[in-house]
């Protein structure tokens, strides 16, 4: 929430985005940190967290903003951003070029189902995010489910996090 506030607050020129976007990323991050603080016993944060890893790597290598490439923005269904990247008026995000550091780490992977482009470390964290939903569900009320019961919970949280998704679109 404090990265998109930021984030439309530097669109709207509230903000400068040299520094909104640094700032929302470290707000992001203190508060995700202390998220997985809490709750380490959970084997899958161990995939979020090294997905943050990730995305903080690119981002401060880039100077507070995650590198998108603009081919994996039109590969998505994603136009009009180009001149908002070029101009760094975007608080989050910059323009992928040759001068980007660590640009495999960036939003590089086009997922046109979703309109998304997201980066190796997004698809970290969504895969423990992911795993957090299963082991939430084969620890429900803090005993085993039969196999059969616990695929059934995994089945139906994983639907309804599909239907959210496309609904979203």
């Amino acid at each position: 929430m404090a990265e998109g506030g930021l984030a439309y607050g530097s669109y709207r020129g509230l903000f400068q985005p040299e520094w909104a976007g640094p700032l929302a990323k470290a707000l992001v991050l203190l508060l995700v940190g202390y998220g997985l603080y809490q709750n380490w016993h959970l084997k899958s944060l161990y995939l979020v967290l090294f997905g943050l890893f990730l995305n903080t790597l690119v981002i401060f290598a880039n100077g507070g903003h995650m590198p998108v490439s603009l081919e994996t923005l039109k590969k998505a269904g994603i136009e009009g951003w180009e001149e908002l990247l070029r101009t760094r008026a975007d608080a989050v995000h910059t323009l992928l070029d040759e001068s980007t550091r660590l640009p495999f780490l960036g939003d590089v992977i086009a997922l046109p189902p979703l309109r998304k482009a997201v980066s190796p470390g997004d698809l970290f964290i969504l895969a423990g995010i992911a795993g957090v939903v299963v082991e939430g569900t084969l620890r429900a009320g803090g005993r085993r489910l039969p196999s059969r019961q616990a695929a059934l919970r995994v089945l139906a949280f994983l639907l309804l996090v599909f239907l959210l998704l496309a609904l979203r679109s």
